[in-house]
Parts: structure tokens; sequence; C-alpha cells
């Protein structure tokens, strides 16, 4: 007895697709980034994205960040301690100046 079912072939939806962990940005494409998003004037992504490059944060963790966080007062700190949602470990990480100078724009 053979079983006639509908037996369609369905391809992966990976095939052909590179997965797994990608390449780390290189020094040219983190400053090409930065120059566009100033270029066009979007200061959020742009203070997002050196924090990021600073902290080694998650997304989850990055876009919880709280001015108080960075900040002391009016002035920006050059250090912060930030503790992970997922790990529940502190991360301690310097802010650069490139992205002292986002965070006050």
């Amino acid at each position: 007895m053979g079983s006639t079912g509908n037996t369609a072939h369905r391809e992966p939806w990976n095939k052909g697709k590179i997965v797994g962990q990608k390449a780390p940005f290189k020094l040219k494409d983190i400053w090409a980034l930065r120059v566009r998003l100033q270029m066009e004037g979007r200061v959020r992504e742009l203070a997002l994205f050196n924090l990021g490059i600073d902290s080694k944060l998650r997304g989850c963790d990055l876009v919880a960040l709280k001015v108080r966080d960075v900040c002391h007062g009016d002035q920006v700190a050059s250090r912060a301690v930030v503790m992970q949602h997922k790990t529940q470990r502190p991360v301690q990480f310097e802010i650069t100046q490139a992205a002292r100078d986002a965070l006050q724009a």
C-alpha cells in the first residue's frame, strides 16, 4: 500500500543563505555608518549606534537604556555601568568622545 498524499517538495527557508554568526564590522564600515547618520541628521540612531559599539550590549539592553544611565545631571558620563537583562550581570564600559558628542546633540 503506497501512500498517496500531498508530498510536495518544500525548500528550507535558509537554503542558499549564510547562517550563523556574522563577521564583525570593520573600522571603515563603522566610520561610514557614523558619517552617514551624521549627514542625515539622525541623532537618536547615531547615539544608539555609538553606545552599541562602545558597550557591546545586546539590542534589548541598548534600547532599554535611560538618560540617567549615561548622564550625571547635564554632563554625559565618561563611564557607565548597566545591568544586563538576560544574564543579570553588570557591564561597565567607557563612553567615547564620539558617543558623548552624539548624546549631547
